[in-house]
């Protein structure tokens, strides 16, 4: 290939400018109209395009899980370091989103082999990157879980469930695996998901209930006693 060529055509390089607009536009078809976005997705081009998307999504998701600790709302509190802690939050999901992008990416590799797609590493990531989608619109809904522990349960499961049928498309859509055995592991998926949900209900529930108690009695007994024993002194 002619150097001319090769400058004609950056992406082949590997290195691009990122186009913001058409980001905006996949992020829209890829929540509004999956099964055609994934028909559709680039599945080369390099690994910077999916980079620079899984750092947007991770920004946009420390953005709102910031505005949730300075506002005490949610499952993330600020509590006595108000900013300080919403600043660790929020440079905590950039780098998250950059490793889940690449760990993301092997999980969705071996679901696809399993069910006989494609193993290309490169279209996983893209694939991986696109799915990420999510991560900010779980952060803007993370107010959910300062209104209520159940309700804050329900909407995350919902998102989830929502992610795996995005994740379906694209196993069938883009890494062509097989439709049967992708229906059997998008069921055994959710199934995971309900299973997990429950059980850390259940174990906040009863970290609650052991608070509760130990606020509603031993921590007052032990007070009555440090108090007695003062004024014996």
């Amino acid at each position: 290939m002619s150097n001319g060529t090769s400058d004609s055509n950056p992406q082949a390089q590997g290195s691009v400018s990122f186009d913001f607009n058409a980001f905006i536009n996949e992020s829209k078809e890829t929540l509004l109209n999956p099964k055609s976005y994934f028909a559709a997705m680039k599945t080369n081009g390099g690994m910077v395009e999916p980079l620079i998307k899984a750092v947007i999504y991770g920004a946009l998701a420390g953005i709102f899980a910031f505005l949730w600790s300075i506002l005490k709302i949610g499952a993330i509190g600020g509590g006595v370091f108000g900013g300080a802690f919403g600043v660790m939050i929020f440079v905590w999901l950039l780098i998250a989103a950059v490793i889940g992008l690449f760990i993301g990416a092997v999980i969705v590799l071996v679901i696809s082999a399993i069910c006989k797609g494609s193993t290309d590493f490169e279209s996983n990531v893209r694939v991986t990157a696109s799915l990420m989608v999510l991560m900010p619109i779980g952060a803007l809904l993370g107010f959910a879980s300062g209104i209520s522990l159940y309700l804050g349960a329900i909407i995350t499961l919902a998102v989830n469930i929502f992610g795996l049928w995005l994740l379906y498309n694209a196993l069938i859509e883009t890494l062509k695996t097989k439709l049967e055995t992708t229906k059997v592991a998008g069921y055994v998926l959710i199934a995971i998901f309900v299973l997990m949900m429950i059980g850390k209900l259940a174990a906040v529930r009863k970290a609650n209930e052991f608070m509760d108690g130990f606020k509603n009695s031993d921590f007052k007994e032990m007070m009555k006693e440090m108090e007695k024993g003062k004024e014996n002194k």
